[in-house]
């Protein structure tokens, strides 16, 4: 019977004894190595990665899973409708920083998200049936039923935003990552202040969100004897920014300043201070929160506001949820990223 062809031969799959062959070590330490297992000195590491990449070895998933007891798929759980997930430019650069550091571990992205009872049950059956090695779980509400499953079910997770106040019985041993939120609003409110405005008022996110919280916290750190009536209440969109501009002009007309407490309401207030007549920075100054490129700089005049790195805090939950699971730790390690005052037309 004649042999394969050359063209057979040269589409043939290389296999784990090649790599091991081109490495110059066994079979059992190529395997190790390729899926992930661990007593292997470095070097040998290098030339087993070596031989991988020169023969162009794709790893096998069954086997990877049997050395390292992994899935090699991590949840990304979202508690938000799917409508603001895709409109709200912080999701997705949230989502962009998740999914490049997944990359550097080789592991896959699964995407759940939670808008109402029925996704909770598939999200529940889901993380109960072991799918995923862990879970990273951002904007949660006050009501939210995730992190008791979550507990029950005992999946390693980070959080992203502290998903309690602080002392509360759910912020205890739970690993979060989360801007300093209190810490920017009142460096917010403070820039308004030396700009000599007056009568800063502040439009505030969900009064359900440790995020929206802290930084009426900021605001009234700096303003502890402020007008009650210069506080309205939106919903993180552009919209619900418009709504509170509205109220608070009717409210109070002499208003000078406005912190926002996310740069989607923030636009939403200023295409309201345009409707009314009101200059942007004459009249009123104005100030965000979050840095998002896409509403900052589109703005006009653009947007002052306090930037949180959310690409790098997607990156830095992925590192603490591969930590967790690489050494076996249980107790909170959470890391509050600062935040800093960029400087535009706005104010």
């Amino acid at each position: 019977m004649p042999g394969p062809t050359p063209d057979a031969r040269h589409d043939a799959r290389p296999t784990l004894e090649a790599v091991a062959a081109r490495a110059g070590v066994s079979r059992a330490t190529a395997s190790r190595v390729v899926n992930g297992g661990a007593g292997v000195r470095q070097p040998l590491v290098d030339q087993v990665r070596k031989a991988v990449e020169e023969l162009g070895y794709i790893p096998n998933h069954a086997a990877r899973t049997l050395v390292t007891r992994r899935n090699g798929a991590v949840a990304v759980i979202i508690d938000e409708p799917e409508v603001r997930i895709f409109s709200d430019p912080f999701f997705s650069q949230h989502i962009r920083g998740i999914s490049r550091e997944l990359s550097v571990y080789d592991a896959q992205l699964v995407l759940l998200l939670v808008e109402g009872s029925g996704d909770f049950e598939r999200v529940t059956r889901y993380l109960a049936g072991g799918h995923v090695d862990g879970v990273l779980a951002f904007s949660l509400h006050t009501d939210d039923e995730l992190p008791a499953v979550i507990r029950r079910f005992r999946v390693p997770t980070v959080y992203g935003g502290r998903p309690g106040r602080p002392g509360a019985a759910s912020e205890l041993a739970v690993p979060f990552v989360d801007c300093d939120n209190r810490g920017g609003a009142r460096e917010a409110v403070r820039h308004l202040a030396s700009l000599g405005r007056r009568n800063i008022a502040h439009i505030a996110g969900p009064r359900d969100q440790t995020s929206a919280l802290d930084r009426i916290d900021g605001y009234t750190d700096v303003l502890p004897d402020g007008d009650p009536a210069l506080v309205a209440d939106g919903d993180f969109t552009t919209e619900g920014g418009a709504r509170a501009m509205a109220q608070l002009l009717e409210r109070r007309p002499g208003l000078d300043a406005v912190f926002a407490a996310n740069d989607l309401m923030a636009s939403g207030a200023l295409r309201v201070l345009r409707e009314q007549g009101r200059r942007v920075p004459q009249d009123v100054a104005l100030v965000g929160f979050d840095d998002m490129e896409s509403v900052a700089d589109a703005t006009d005049p653009p947007l002052t506001t306090i930037r949180q790195d959310v690409v790098g805090m997607g990156r830095l939950m992925v590192r603490l949820l591969m930590e967790r699971l690489d050494d076996g730790t249980t107790g909170a390690d959470s890391v509050i990223t600062p935040t800093e005052l960029i400087r535009r037309a706005s104010a």
